[in-house]
C-alpha cells in the first residue's frame, strides 16, 4: 500500500509487472506528457530498479517525487512511486 499525498489521489496508476528498465521511465514519461501540471502518477513496478530509476528521472525533468515505498516482499514485491507533474 502506498502513501497518497495529502488530499490527492492518483490521477493515473501504471500498474507495470514484469516490465523492466528502462520501460518504467519510459512509460511513466509518456503518461506524464498527457496530464495537467500538478496532476498525481503512480508507477507500481517488480523492478526494483525502478526507485532509483524514477528518482533520478524526476530530478533530471523537474518532476516532483513526491514519495516511493515498497509493498510485500521477495518475489511478490511491488515498488511504488509517486510523482507530481511539473507546473509549465
Amino acid at each position: 500500500m502506498s502513501a497518497d499525498a495529502p488530499g490527492k489521489s492518483p490521477e493515473v496508476v501504471l500498474d507495470l509487472p514484469g516490465l523492466e528498465c528502462p520501460m518504467p521511465v519510459l512509460k511513466a514519461k509518456k503518461a506524464l506528457s498527457g496530464m495537467a501540471p500538478g496532476a498525481l502518477l503512480e508507477v507500481r513496478s517488480t523492478d526494483p530498479h525502478s526507485h532509483p530509476d524514477l528518482a533520478e528521472f524526476c530530478r533530471q525533468t523537474g518532476h516532483v517525487l513526491l514519495s516511493q515505498t515498497t509493498s510485500g516482499s521477495g518475489n511478490e514485491a511491488v515498488w511504488i512511486s509517486q510523482i507530481e507533474r511539473k507546473p509549465e
